[in-house]
């Protein structure tokens, strides 16, 4: 039985049209993210096997496996919740507060979050997370699917920048593609990210 699994859409492949169009969404769904779930699953079913033959010379290769699937499967699932046909205008609440706090207000955070994702080189995502360690929120670059994280941060706000999220749409055009993804953004997600992320975790220092 399969450790992890793809997780269903919360909406319809064309329900995020004409922002992101429903033939990447079905490929990015059920191909690259249905890939990461079944290479996670390799890699922890290659780990079992090194075990039960008591030989784990290849361990650094599995383990590197497991991380790279593992962190394509999770950064998805985060992304397409992140996303909405029904998009409001911004945050409220908690989250507007400490985004206000952190970067002086939304439309600073934009930019800031904007040039993260356009100053990407090769492939990755950009991220916006809640610092566990300072309690306010950063943005960060993430290389591939799992590189430069920082320790103690939990992610609120996923882009993906990999080709494969935007290329049938805009090409090489990348800023299109991130000035249209501002369009979907699922604050109501955000927020109820940033408000468990801020109970459960707090301050890692405090």
């Amino acid at each position: 039985m399969a450790v992890y699994v793809l997780p269903d859409l919360p909406y319809a492949y064309d329900a995020l049209e004409p922002h992101i169009s429903a033939e990447i969404m079905e490929l990015h769904h059920s191909k690259h993210h249905q890939a990461y779930v079944d290479g996670a699953n390799a890699a922890l079913a290659a780990l079992e096997a090194a075990r039960e033959a008591g030989d784990l010379a290849a361990i650094n290769l599995h383990e590197k496996n497991l991380a790279f699937h593992l962190g394509g499967h999770s950064n998805h699932s985060v992304f397409w919740k992140n996303m909405t046909p029904e998009a409001k205008a911004g945050p409220e609440g908690a989250l507007k507060d400490a985004i206000d706090k952190s970067f002086g207000s939304l439309d600073n955070f934009k930019k800031q979050f904007t040039a993260a994702a356009m100053g990407l080189q090769g492939s990755g995502w950009a991220v916006l997370a809640y610092d566990t360690i300072s309690g306010g929120l950063v943005t960060f670059q993430l290389y591939d699917q799992q590189g430069n994280v920082p320790v103690g941060t939990v992610p609120l706000l996923m882009l993906d920048m990999w080709e494969h999220a935007f290329y049938l749409d805009y090409k090489n055009v990348k800023a299109k593609y991130v000035e249209a993804w501002w369009n979907v953004v699922n604050w109501d997600d955000v927020e109820a990210r940033y408000d468990r992320a801020t109970a459960n975790f707090g301050s890692l220092l405090s």
